[in-house]
């Protein structure tokens, strides 16, 4: 296992590309430094075309993959709060977000690498099979070279490959897991992991053991992760992401999109 361990690699994104109009969210520019993939707000639950456009170019430039990440159209509740659609509804506004982010991308002579549902949308899709689906439908009949990402051992990572997409299952950094394999509640006091310490051990956790400690029992859950995600509007976002880049470099874990070995 130890060896299994020291050689693996694994694949780091980051929501981005969430400020618009004239207000700011996150510390985008220096958070590109540290991460191997990016999921890029596309107009719906924040992001705007201009910023579409900027984090585009910095993602080239840094050499980051780039990801569309669709929401729900709730721009007053960050596309955390549960939207009723229909899954046709689900299908055409995922289709529409990928095309309106993959036009800048294309525009800046880059290449879409992977499609990222956000939030309430996210967690829809990670339990209903059918809006699991009808997200997995969307990204395949836009592309189906994307790669799918969705929480491990979720109904979006099954139906991305009953649909023949390539997945990549996802784990978080910055966030506490219950013990049947779900996020805690952003509305619980302690679901968000505030200490670059504690949340860089939780990624070491995952990557080295295939686990996770749930906050609600003293055992160990398996998690199977090809990617560890941070929210880039977490205001520890850049202490995290340095320790934990220093942790995995330290236990010989290779960082790389996952492109590169899915």
């Amino acid at each position: 296992m130890e060896a299994d361990c020291v050689k693996r690699s694994i694949d780091i994104n980051c929501d981005l590309g969430e400020s618009f109009g004239i207000y700011t969210f996150g510390q985008d520019e220096p958070l590109f430094d540290l991460i191997t993939s990016c999921n890029i707000a596309c107009g719906f639950h924040a992001g705007d075309p201009a910023t579409m456009a900027k984090t585009v170019q910095i993602a080239l430039q840094k050499q980051v993959a780039i990801g569309a990440h669709p929401g729900f159209p709730d721009l007053q509740g960050f596309g955390r709060r549960n939207v009723s659609l229909s899954p046709r509804e689900v299908y055409e506004i995922v289709l529409y977000q990928i095309g309106a982010l993959d036009s800048f991308v294309q525009a800046a002579r880059g290449t879409l690498h992977h499609v990222k549902p956000h939030g309430a949308l996210y967690h829809q899709a990670a339990s209903d099979p059918i809006i699991a689906e009808a997200i997995a439908t969307a990204v395949f009949d836009f592309r189906p070279q994307l790669i799918l990402y969705g929480l491990a051992h979720s109904k979006l990572v099954e139906a991305g490959k009953n649909k023949g997409l390539k997945v990549a299952s996802e784990a978080f950094i910055d966030r506490r897991y219950r013990s049947d394999g779900t996020l805690c509640p952003r509305s619980q006091a302690d679901a968000c992991i505030d200490d670059p310490i504690t949340a860089a051990e939780q990624a070491l956790h995952i990557a080295m053991n295939r686990q996770v400690l749930p906050y609600d029992t003293p055992a160990p859950i398996p998690i199977q992760a090809d990617t560890l995600c941070l929210h880039g509007d977490h205001a520890s976002a850049l202490e995290i992401i340095q320790q934990v880049r220093q942790e995995l470099k330290d236990q010989k874990i290779h960082v790389q999109p996952a492109i590169q070995f899915l």
